[in-house]
């Protein structure tokens, strides 16, 4: 019997309470002292051991070797020294697709990810006659491997170091907050010129840790030909789709192979047919042992970004508007582009990956509602704030360091705070209207090349304008002027709905300089698509590349016009979030070293997309405080119970007939007696894991790690180790489709694996 999720399984409040409490520290088992207690955690023989509960943490490589006991005690079996080096085995395997995680699982370049992080790829080769967003695509010969599309990359992590004193020095000097964010902007830029200097396939890069506490120069390899390699039809791959996104028990089979490319010297290369195969220094092994209930696990990958270490006035602006409004415009959007998709088939295939990513964030966004609304989060991040503040005031050497910190965030993040209305109207234009972001950004492209390199703003830096060109070369494959239009049309008639001194300018600027209406707005923009030459991808690239201010200042064309009037807006946006990083980048800091003197032992940096590793073991876990814990495995037979013919519900034929007549061979899980599709692990992920390859305690292959449960979601908050889990799909699941469903022996063998059936 299959078990539904509540719709909002954190009302139970004992088991909230039980999660959050749990989560206070993540000092792995460390208690947290009271205000002004300054005892040391209890230890001896007097205090028995504890069944371990996983304290969450993405943790970075170079801290991953000090938890060397605890991986220990769980059972790890590789030198625990070996995760703190990026480039050996196993971490020098784990690469990052640039929004998506991925390993190398051969010695020839091939690279498992997830599915839903093929959509790109997937929908940049579809055609209404060949959709392979719907049927997948199986490469026969490597000479059938389809290009991924010229903005896919690769990156491989090659070196970590810490550069904190060169980025922070002399900071305090600074008094100006856009001044001091300029400042450190500019000595980033430097490391990384520095870094990349005379190695072309390099790609160096300045993450910041800590709220600017610490700074890390990043060095990785770049490799820009990727391709399509064997990905499973949609009824694999999506099975369940929204309906089950984010729920458990799950029946996804979310994985996708492509291949890396490069020159004949094994550099990175642009796309050309005569480059080869890449050869990694590493590559993951499969699992040489099935996996059970309580094994070790642990994720290494790319987690794009979490909030743990945000203040109490951080979170309330989140809940009482940041995430409403996200939640308003992912709804409006969703049913505007379903109506589109269902008129016309290309447009479907265009809107797909979009539709699917805003499907997916509505749920997450709706989630982090409600677990830090009704289910008391926020509640309890304002509360220990408070006894934070308790235990700092409490005694004057901590009063002298800290003290004053959590006030002054709460000021700048006030003044921030002004024109977000503003603001959020003027992005939401910008997501929405696809052909005017390519005119702000030609237009501010024209201004930059005007400056030094070394002056530029970053993203307009002569390092990125290949990826620029490229972008507005793959905005091609899925621009539609019916999709552009109509989402356009969506974010005006969302910033009509304003007070008038929230409204951007754009649009009195779209009205001619009078009122404005929806029906003049919407008249307008019908004129602008249909008199603008930037639905041409050669104009497009041309302009970016060759365009002056004064050529741009004298064009005709109405998309030009508008971009040039938006652009000075958009840079006064820049501004002000540069000046607020700037304010934080000196009182963050000192917060989050109040908080780990607080808490005890060692803290995690929030994810800011760069390699972590987290750690646990394979676990269900109970839903409400009253439901019956679930089995950390799903089976076969229960995707067949839940198949209707219908999508999401629409697995293959040969998929169906091979579990029903039980062809599982060497697949077959001993306990389970059948072959296992998806487990769940206490692990610590978040949104940029997708893909994420997920290993036992000899470092090789068990699964990938694709989603977690709607109960955790505000997990990217507050860590709720009880509750919190991630939903991977398994190995043997992904062998047994490969060589049952799909016909995928060539592949299952270059992974190391025996097709059988």
């Amino acid at each position: 019997m299959i078990i539904n999720p509540p719709r909002n399984p954190l009302r139970n409040s004992a088991l909230l309470a039980l999660a959050a409490l749990s989560a206070l520290a993540q000092g792995c088992g460390s208690e947290r002292p009271q205000a002004g207690d300054t005892r040391p955690p209890a230890s001896g023989p007097e205090a028995p051991a504890a069944p371990f509960e996983n304290p969450g943490g993405m943790w970075t490589p170079e801290q991953v070797a000090q938890h060397k006991d605890q991986l220990k005690a769980l059972g790890l079996e590789i030198d625990p020294e070996s995760l703190g080096d990026p480039t050996a085995s196993p971490l020098g395997a784990v690469v990052s697709l640039g929004g998506c995680s991925a390993s190398f699982v051969s010695p020839d370049g091939l690279i498992a990810t997830n599915h839903h992080c093929s959509l790109r790829a997937l929908q940049y080769n579809s055609t209404p006659e060949q959709d392979l967003l719907t049927n997948g695509y199986l490469a026969k010969t490597r000479a059938e491997e389809k290009w991924a599309g010229p903005t896919a990359r690769v990156f491989v992590t090659q070196a970590f170091r810490d550069v904190t004193g060169e980025v922070r020095r002399g900071l305090e000097a600074i008094r100006g907050d856009l001044e001091r964010y300029k400042e450190i902007q500019r000595r980033r830029k430097q490391l990384v010129a520095a870094c990349e200097q005379g190695r072309p396939e390099v790609r160096c890069s300045v993450a910041e840790y800590f709220g600017g506490g610490q700074y890390s120069l990043i060095e990785q390899l770049e490799i820009k030909d990727l391709r399509i390699v064997y990905i499973p039809q949609e009824g694999v791959g999506n099975f369940g789709g929204d309906v089950d996104n984010w729920r458990w028990p799950r029946h996804s089979g979310d994985f996708a192979f492509f291949r890396a490319y490069v020159g004949k010297d094994n550099r990175p290369a642009g796309h050309a047919a005569e480059n080869v195969p890449y050869r990694p220094a590493h590559h993951l092994k499969l699992a040489s042992a099935p996996l059970h209930k309580d094994d070790f696990v642990m994720v290494a990958g790319y987690p794009a970004v979490t909030n743990r270490l945000r203040t109490a006035a951080e979170v309330e602006a989140a809940v009482s508007w940041q995430y409403p409004k996200r939640v308003s415009f992912y709804e409006e959007s969703l049913a505007l582009l379903d109506d589109l998709s269902k008129k016309d088939p290309a447009v479907r295939i265009k809107a797909q990956p979009t539709v699917q990513g805003y499907s997916n964030y509505l749920l997450k966004t709706r989630g982090l509602l409600d677990g830090l609304v009704e289910g008391g989060l926020a509640r309890e991040k304002a509360k220990l704030e408070e006894e934070l503040k308790a235990w700092i005031d409490a005694e004057p050497a901590r009063k002298a360091a800290y003290g004053g910190a959590i006030e002054q965030i709460a000021a700048a993040h006030a003044e921030q705070q002004k024109t977000r209305e503003h603001d959020a109207a003027v992005s939401e234009v910008l997501s929405s209207a696809r052909l005017l972001d390519a005119a702000v950004t030609i237009v501010r492209m024209a201004e930059e090349r005007r400056k030094p390199d070394a002056e530029r703003e970053a993203e307009f830096q002569e390092r990125n304008w290949e990826r620029l060109e490229q972008a507005q070369v793959s905005l091609q494959k899925s621009y539609d002027r019916t999709i552009d239009r109509s989402t356009f049309k969506l974010a005006v008639r969302r910033a009509l709905r304003l007070d008038p001194k929230d409204r951007p300018a754009l649009l009195g600027t779209l009205a001619g300089g009078q009122a404005p209406t929806e029906a003049a707005l919407a008249a307008a923009i019908d004129a602008i698509y249909a008199g603008t030459a930037l639905e041409d991808a050669a104009t497009r690239v041309k302009l970016l590349k060759t365009a002056t201010v004064e050529e741009l200042g004298a064009s005709p064309d109405p998309m030009i016009r508008l971009a040039l009037s938006v652009a000075p807006v958009d840079k006064a946006i820049e501004d002000r979030d540069s000046a607020y990083v700037g304010a934080m980048t000196l009182v963050k800091p000192r917060f989050i070293e109040a908080l780990r003197a607080y808490r005890g032992g060692m803290l995690a940096p929030d994810a800011n997309g760069t390699l972590r590793v987290t750690y646990g073991t394979v676990r269900g876990y109970r839903p409400e405080i009253d439901k019956p814990v679930y089995r950390p495995f799903t089976v076969v037979s229960e995707l067949v119970k839940k198949h209707t013919g219908k999508p999401p519900f629409d697995a293959p034929e040969a998929l169906l007939e091979a579990a029903r007549q039980e062809r599982f061979g060497p697949y077959v899980d001993r306990d389970l007696g059948e072959v296992p599709v998806c487990f769940l692990s206490d692990l610590d992920i978040t949104n940029g894991n997708s893909g994420s390859a997920t290993l036992n305690a000899r470092g090789e292959l068990v699964g990938l790690a694709f989603d977690g449960n709607y109960e955790s979601m505000a997990s990217d908050w507050l860590f709720m180790p009880s509750i919190t889990r991630t939903i991977h799909v398994d190995l043997r699941y992904m062998q047994w489709v490969m060589d049952v469903v799909s016909g995928a022996d060539a592949v299952l063998e270059e992974m190391g694996g025996t097709p059988a059936l």
